[in-house]
């Protein structure tokens, strides 16, 4: 295991979420494939409660999806059943079209895993990328200025 300390930039969009029997394998600790579904969450929230841009409404009224089109993880530490970790959502570039993200999951000021995930905006109607609005691009970049 290694041991790296974290702690979340204040105005940074942090979730704790509990570690439940659903997403342990046998030794109750978290078996990888769920952290990704837990990623979006948070995505999903960040986007409606930080961006103010409801994430429901880009994906079935607006009809853009957000596809994650590179993870990498290191995982430094296992979560175990019955913890609550926190999620904590940075910003690292904000491209086009795209958007790279780093979700850090902690908990009492240590690292557990550290994710860097890039996201891109596309049209459900074309399955083409599609550029990101003015106004949704200066709410992200808003958010990186402050958590930087």
């Amino acid at each position: 295991m290694i041991e790296e300390r974290f702690v979340a930039p204040p105005s940074a969009f942090t979730r704790s979420v509990p570690i439940r029997f659903s997403h342990c394998d046998a030794a109750g600790i978290v078996y990888f494939p769920h952290y990704f579904d837990m990623f979006n969450g948070l995505i999903e929230d960040w986007y409606t409660e930080e961006l103010d841009f409801g994430y429901a409404e880009l994906v079935m009224g607006g009809r853009h999806g957000f596809p994650f089109v590179h993870i990498d993880c290191d995982f430094k530490i296992p979560s175990r059943m019955g913890e609550i970790i926190d999620l904590t959502l940075l910003v690292e570039r904000i491209g086009r079209s795209s958007l790279s993200v780093a979700i850090v999951c902690h908990r009492h000021g240590l690292e557990r895993l550290r994710a860097h995930m890039v996201t891109a905006m596309m049209s459900l109607e074309t399955r083409k990328p599609v550029s990101l609005p003015p106004d949704l691009r200066a709410a992200m970049e808003a958010y990186q200025g402050r958590t930087a």
